[in-house]
């Protein structure tokens, strides 16, 4: 059974009644982008504010290792530690 998305009511997930598929339904069916050869592909929008700036970095492979054993969002990780430093080290703007 799927599982409910965190957005879904609970009411509204089990209001849903999908019949089971059948053998012959199931025998037809084909991926999306088979389908639909004409389909742009996914892409993603525009990014929230603040908008982040991508770039490369080289960082000492100790420091990466160690942000990656924390999990997903290590990268997000390394940006908040970053943050703080420019905002303990900058005394003209601390707001940036």
């Amino acid at each position: 059974m799927k599982k409910k998305p965190d957005h879904i009511k609970q009411e509204d997930w089990d209001a849903v009644e999908s019949p089971p598929l059948s053998n012959k339904i199931l025998s037809r069916m084909q991926p999306v982008r088979k389908a639909h050869s004409n389909m742009p592909s996914r892409v993603r929008g525009p990014q929230k504010k603040p908008t982040k700036k991508q770039l490369t970095i080289r960082l000492n492979q100790e420091v990466v290792e160690y942000f990656k054993l924390q999990g997903k969002g290590w990268q997000t990780k390394i940006n908040e530690v970053l943050t703080d430093y420019v905002h303990s080290h900058n005394e003209n703007d601390p707001g940036i």
